[in-house]
């Protein structure tokens, strides 16, 4: 028969648990490790923890509590339900280990990309930090310092992968710009577009404009709202995203002429649906944008739309903010343009954009420097 070690032990509830182990060394590390998570209240027995699938659920359960949007709720849900429970759905909090998770995030690489591997990751550990503070896990096995040194590994893999935003591959060239322009027309599609490539505004933000956030007469936009995928009002993505954008002559003239043919409705919006209520994302891109880039022949070479989703009008309007002096106009600076584009910080903008600009190093500036240096 063979030999077995048994650990009996009272948990910090007061509760006798009885673990088995084959050898003794295995049961000597656990009932020192008990020892510790019952004196500190974290100890979970593996007869009392729950699933990672049913943590998970507990966890989505305080996400909605906490008034997130729909499509971040979504998104949640998705890692969970997709990505999580069908490879380790079915294990104990209190059996999920460091090597485990090391071998879910290998699953995980097989076959999907990095960013999506680390979206996961990072659910996974919020879903062991929401269960590690119900008192249903001892320890967070996710936030090893292994995890965090994969993890920038992997940012910068991606970085790699991504590459840096390109003029006429990701980002739309002035003259792009142009021909689109040139065949918009006259119908609702062309304030929409042009507000678009000249504010460089978000989708959400264009679908949820109000009439009584532009400021006609002192040519300026406001950004105090935006609508989300349900079509919901809403505040701006973040503090930094309410803010104040000036227009161009030739979009004040355009807007001017459309707010008298704009379909009216409770909502007050600039760009509103035929029947003045929220526009639908699909809509703007499927029947304006897209459309209006066949027209101007910027195609693939199979005949598709080159630039198929709307924020690469974001993008051109941050291009075309940094290098506007090429145009005849001044440069803005790089505070600026995160001021425009709304972003949260300095660093994302630099981090996005920060290659587009003018580097202004030819090598004259080192040329006078050595003739001040070394005179005759």
């Amino acid at each position: 028969m063979g030999e077995a070690w048994v650990v009996d032990y009272v948990d910090q509830y007061r509760k006798r648990h009885l673990k088995t182990f084959k050898r003794r060394k295995d049961a000597d590390a656990f009932r020192g490790t008990v020892t510790v998570e019952v004196r500190q209240g974290t100890h979970a027995a593996d007869s009392t923890s729950i699933t990672v699938a049913e943590a998970g659920r507990l966890w989505l359960e305080s996400s909605e509590g906490a008034g997130l949007e729909r499509t971040t709720l979504d998104g949640y849900r998705q890692r969970l339900n997709l990505h999580i429970v069908p490879l380790i759905g079915g294990v104990k909090l209190s059996q999920l280990t460091v090597p485990m998770v090391r071998n879910f995030e290998d699953r995980l690489r097989k076959d999907r990309t990095p960013a999506m591997v680390r979206m996961v990751r990072g659910a996974l550990g919020a879903i062991i930090t929401d269960a590690h503070e119900r008192g249903l896990v001892s320890q967070n096995v996710v936030r090893g310092l292994r995890a965090w040194r994969q993890r920038g590994k992997e940012r910068r893999t991606e970085a790699r992968q991504r590459g840096k935003l390109r003029i006429g591959v990701d980002i739309p060239a002035p003259e792009e710009i142009r021909k689109i322009i040139a065949r918009l027309g006259d119908g609702r599609w062309r304030p929409l577009i042009l507000t678009a490539i000249f504010t460089g505004l978000r989708a959400s933000e264009l679908r949820g404009l109000r009439w009584a956030d532009v400021d006609l007469k002192r040519s300026e936009i406001h950004v105090r709202q935006r609508a989300d995928y349900y079509r919901t009002i809403g505040a701006p993505k973040s503090a930094s995203s309410a803010r104040t954008i000036p227009l161009a002559p030739t979009l004040v003239n355009t807007l001017r002429e459309w707010k008298l043919a704009c379909p009216k409705g409770e909502l007050d919006l600039v760009f509103p649906n035929g029947i003045g209520r929220i526009e639908s994302h699909a809509n703007i891109r499927n029947r304006g944008f897209i459309p209006a880039q066949i027209a101007a022949g910027i195609v693939t070479r199979d005949g598709k739309a080159k630039y198929p989703g709307l924020h690469s009008l974001r993008h051109f309007y941050a291009s075309w903010c940094i290098n506007r002096r090429v145009d005849g106009g001044l440069e803005l600076p790089l505070k600026l343009v995160q001021a425009r584009l709304g972003h949260a910080s300095i660093q994302m903008t630099a981090d996005r954009y920060g290659h587009l600009f003018p580097r202004g190093d030819d090598g004259a500036e080192l040329a006078e420097a050595e003739r001040a240096f070394l005179p005759g």
